[in-house]
């Protein structure tokens, strides 16, 4: 997180914080403006900000931007965008003016506009809630249909980890991809490893199988997967399928899997399904004690990442500081 957080002040980029009159926010808006790991926008009611900032004793939220939904002299230039953006799914300009008050909508809209590079939500507010606009107004990448959730594993001196990190996915979103979207779920993590983690992606397709050592269905599809990764992304190192003890451990991988780039040295492991890559992180998270960071989502065409109902303000800090990454990533 040291390293993240310091790319992040190299960065320089806009977040918006929606959730702008939380308490855990606002002290972590105050951190952040402090440490310059981020340019912020705070969403919410300036009175209401601007007396918890004295109440909390928090000098540098008072000199930050801070746009009240309700109250927007700008409320119509928004409504209008959000119109254009949804009229032809049947919105009227009513239902957009109406919309814009909404600070999870307002987000979007402001990163639509090109004035804040990304958005950190869900403090407060459901992540069906925080993705609703974002689905609506941000999108995905072109040539990505899927958001996926990624997480970075941190270890301590782990011989089988090159750096000790890696990153996971998809371990939040995505329940059953077929092979397609499986390989645009690699190729979007392998764009946060080199983003966030400032690692090159070594990718790995883990499977119950190596190289057809099982014949079933379920192997077809990362098979599959692989080879569309490698179509789309002929830059990228990876190779699958590969069970994960081929993709971690050289001297099973040069028996499993021999003559392979990938074996013993992958740092992105991508799992067949959500069950198996949700199942892994946590166990790896709590009998290898490794510090699980995420989860970061992928795919969308502006970083807009999701928090747990019950985070930390130091949760909220270093989520800003991975957003920073991504947008400065995908400005490159």
């Amino acid at each position: 997180m040291k390293a993240i957080r310091e790319n992040a002040q190299k960065a320089d980029r806009c977040i918006v914080l929606p959730e702008g009159t939380e308490e855990r926010t606002l002290k972590a808006a105050d951190f952040i403006l402090k440490e310059k790991l981020a340019r912020l926008i705070l969403l919410g009611s300036k009175s209401e900000i601007e007396q918890k900032a004295i109440e909390f004793r928090l000098q540098h939220v008072l000199k930050t931007t801070i746009i009240d939904p309700a109250n927007n002299p700008d409320q119509a230039k928004y409504a209008k965008l959000l119109f254009e953006i949804r009229k032809s799914k049947g919105m009227t300009y009513e239902e957009a003016l109406h919309l814009v008050t909404d600070p999870l909508y307002l987000a979007t809209l402001l990163i639509k506009n090109g004035e804040a590079d990304g958005e950190v939500a869900g403090a407060m507010n459901s992540t069906g809630n925080v993705l609703r606009p974002a689905f609506q107004i941000v999108k995905t990448l072109p040539g990505i249909s899927v958001v996926s959730g990624a997480f970075l594993m941190i270890f301590k001196d782990n011989p089988f980890v090159p750096g000790n990190i890696l990153v996971f996915a998809d371990c939040a979103v995505h329940p059953d991809p077929t092979a397609a979207e499986l390989a645009e779920i690699a190729i979007s993590t392998a764009y946060t490893a080199q983003n966030i983690a400032g690692i090159e992606p070594r990718v790995a397709m883990l499977s119950f199988s190596t190289k057809g050592s099982a014949k079933h269905a379920l192997c077809d599809k990362v098979t599959e997967a692989t080879r569309l990764v490698r179509e789309k992304a002929p830059w990228l190192p990876v190779d699958g399928e590969l069970q994960a003890d081929a993709a971690l451990v050289e001297s099973v991988g040069m028996h499993k899997a021999p003559g392979s780039e990938i074996t013993g040295k992958a740092n992105v492991l991508v799992f067949p399904g959500l069950e198996s890559g949700n199942i892994a992180y946590k166990l790896v998270q709590r009998l290898a004690g490794a510090e699980a960071i995420g989860p970061v989502l992928q795919g969308m065409a502006a970083p807009i990442n999701d928090l747990s109902r019950g985070c930390s303000v130091s949760d909220i800090v270093n989520l800003v500081a991975i957003t920073a990454n991504q947008a400065a990533g995908m400005a490159k």
